[in-house]
């Protein structure tokens, strides 16, 4: 039998689970911190399993030298795969101390129990043993079995409580929280000079000036690679400018016209894949509704800019990086520097701003190929905002149709959904996956683009729909080239299909005659969905509601939207209320209203923060991103030219019920609301207005060029 969760990728206890001599446990876990809060939630799995405080916890997070290898730290992943198998390594660790106990005390197991880490005999005054007494005489260095005891959901004391998280406080008070604040000894700071444009050429460069400019302690230049390494960050900054200035370049037309970006999207090569095809389409249904849904480029737009730290000494590389895959990030940097890999070391360190590919394993990159120009010294990259803005890899640009047929009662009897979407997925495993690898005077080439599979599926992610369709077909059109690097951002393709097939839910409701909540609860038959979309709009009161204007004038309006990430992840219903100016074509967001169902809930406080986090981001893509360029660069390189929802625009009031499904398996929450919440807000619009938005983003000028029209 396969072992539970990860459990296969280390398979001894002691990969997972270690108690000292005073009882207090190290927990091991290949997954990263990211602000998700797995750091506190994985402790508290091994803390309820251990039956021991949470204080006596301590967490060791992705690390080539000291976790298992648990690949990326992405897809909702990290509880489904890490927490189960720390749950049963920790209830496994308890079964062999409790035998250890038993033979010690000699008393029969079942006469034992465990409370904080201590062994006691029921009725024997004082008789006990503890973990660290007992850990002397253990090796735990035995191969996991497939089945554990683990501890009843009735008797939990940890598991399901809301937990203070362990990443916050230094977070909040301007401690040392991510690796932008690392400060090791001897460190020197670097920055890099990127090409201004996807297609430019190096026509010259005097660095001259620049390395006799104060704190200057080398100018490294290979091919379109180009970095100045200082004493001083601020230094490094000056020279950094000064190399700008003495740069020259040849730059050459090489993106579209950002006005028919869609139209080339549709009109690139594909590979296309049916993902889904049952029953016949044979168009004869009696109503017929079809509509088409466009994405643009959209970026991480982390608020830290990307950072990493790198020291090369005694022939090993040490990298200190907030990349969301360590061991795929050790593979490519070896490769580049063509070492072994166990001569470098990734340790993962968090990072202000993540989720998704952006360009952390990138900077890792950077800080390594300085890291072997200055042996011995730690050298700290960071990035600049516009070669943050400019240079990561990008949310692939998307185009959705759709077509599909309602019978004479109002039901849908057929569906046809295409999806045409780059690779969502570039991230390091080869070396010319890194971008300083890809400028290199011998470049390395990217790894060919890939699709995904089903049934977690990429650009198709969530494109097959959760409702019960006779007749249906999906196909993901797969477009191998693209004028610009893309890769992972949240929820990957799901975010898009989402909003289209859940924007489309309601047009389709709307040609019915019928109710969008009814409409949806119609085509499921999975309980658990209908569960979480009547609490929603119980919750929401969507009966009650009555559109019309606001006090100041707005329209005022109502909004739907439900999916079950990956369709076998998080069941996420949510509702919400907006007003939209006519006048600015403002959209405000009054509030939201959601029900999760995320399998058994270790933290609550944790899955609340999820939601609402992915609801607050999700409307911030849905209402304002959009990568902006010319025939040649990009242009939104600033906070001016890429807005992002500012705190006057963030929903006015969040609301999240959770669903309660103790001794269930965990289902992956973190990705599981910013589908719906984009569909919900378009269909918030769509009542208020009249107006149907199928291209992203919402934002004020689309809106009010439409209300004018």
């Amino acid at each position: 039998p396969e072992l539970p969760g990860d459990l296969k990728k280390l398979p001894f206890l002691d990969g997972w689970i270690r108690i000292d001599a005073r009882g207090l446990v190290t927990v091991f876990t290949g997954k990263a911190e990211l602000g998700q809060g797995i750091r506190t939630a994985l402790a508290q799995v091994a803390a309820e399993e251990l039956v021991v405080p949470l204080a006596r916890i301590t967490m060791v997070t992705a690390d080539t030298e000291r976790t298992a290898d648990e690949g990326y730290t992405a897809g909702s992943h990290s509880m489904q795969d890490s927490g189960t198998a720390i749950r049963h390594a920790a209830a496994q660790v308890r079964e062999i101390l409790l035998g250890m106990a038993s033979q010690r005390l000699t008393v029969p197991p079942e006469r034992l129990a465990v409370r904080d880490g201590v062994v006691t005999v029921a009725g024997a005054d004082g008789t006990h043993v503890t973990y660290g007494d007992l850990v002397s005489a253990v090796d735990l260095h035995v191969a996991p079995q497939p089945a554990s005891k683990l501890r009843d959901a009735s008797q939990h004391v940890v598991m399901g409580q809301a937990v203070a998280r362990l990443d916050i406080p230094a977070k909040v008070s301007g401690g040392a929280a991510y690796v932008q604040d690392m400060r090791l000894p001897g460190m020197v700071h670097a920055r890099i000079l990127r090409p201004p444009s996807p297609g430019a050429a190096l026509r010259s460069l005097d660095t001259a000036r620049i390395t006799v400019m104060p704190g200057v302690l080398k100018v490294v230049h290979d091919g379109r690679f180009i970095a100045v390494v200082a004493v001083r960050e601020y230094q490094a900054v000056m020279a950094w400018k000064a190399l700008n200035a003495a740069a020259q370049w040849d730059e050459h037309e090489t993106l579209p016209a950002q006005a028919t970006l869609h139209q080339s999207v549709m009109a690139a090569p594909s590979d296309d894949i049916v993902i889904l095809d049952q029953g016949t389409l044979a168009g004869a249904a009696p109503r017929r509704l079809s509509a088409r849904y466009l994405k643009p480029y959209q970026l991480h737009a982390s608020i830290g800019p990307s950072c990493a730290i790198a020291q090369f000494k005694d022939g090993q590389y040490t990298v200190w990086t907030h990349s969301q895959g360590v061991f795929p990030l050790r593979k490519a940097l070896a490769e580049m520097v063509a070492l072994p890999e166990d001569r470098v070391r990734c340790i993962h360190t968090e990072g202000s701003g993540c989720y998704g590919h952006n360009a952390a394993d990138d900077v890792a990159g950077d800080a390594v190929l300085l890291a072997r120009a200055m042996p011995g010294r730690p050298v700290r990259v960071q990035w600049m905002r516009e070669d943050e803005h400019g240079w990561e890899p990008f949310g692939p640009p998307m185009v959705t149709a759709v077509e599909a047929g309602l019978d004479a009662g109002g039901q849908l009897v057929e569906w046809k959904f295409d999806v045409w979407s780059n690779t969502h997925n570039a991230r390091p495993g080869a070396a010319g996956d890194l971008l300083a690898a890809q400028h290199l005077a011998t470049p390395f080439k990217p790894s060919p683009p890939k699709p995904g599979t089903q049934p977690e599926g990429a650009g198709d992610r969530n494109a097959i729909p959760l409702y019960v369709i006779p007749n249906a077909r999906v196909t993901h059109h797969f477009l191998p080239q693209m004028p610009l690097r893309v890769s992972a951002l949240r929820s990957l393709g799901a975010y898009m299909n989402v909003f289209s097939i859940e924007s489309f839910m309601d047009e389709a409701a709307h040609a019915a005659g019928a109710d969008p909540v009814a409409f949806r609860l119609k085509h499921l038959s999975d309980a658990r969905a209908t569960e979480v979309i009547r609490l929603a709009r119980d919750k929401f009161g969507w009966e009650a509601f009555r559109k019309g204007d606001s006090s100041n004038g707005a329209g005022r309006g109502r909004g739907f939207a439900f999916a079950r990430y990956k369709n076998l992840a998080a069941y996420a219903a949510m509702a919400c209320e907006v007003e939209v100016h006519r006048d600015t074509g403002e959209v405000r967001v009054v509030r939201v209203v959601a029900a999760v169902d995320s399998g058994e809930v270790v933290n609550p406080d944790g899955v609340l923060n999820q939601i609402e986090g992915g609801i607050v981001q999700s409307s911030s893509w849905t209402l304002s991103e959009e990568v902006t360029f010319d025939r040649t660069r990009i242009t939104s390189r600033d906070w001016g030219g890429y807005p992002i929802l500012r705190f006057p625009q963030v929903p006015g009031a969040i609301e999240v019920h959770l669903v309660a499904r103790p001794g269930q398996p965990f289902l992956g929450t973190g990705e599981a609301a910013q589908g719906p919440a984009a569909a919900m807000i378009a269909n918030a619009v769509a009542d208020a207005t009249g107006l149907r938005v199928r291209q992203l983003p919402l934002s004020r000028g689309r809106v009010r060029s439409g209300l004018a029209a």
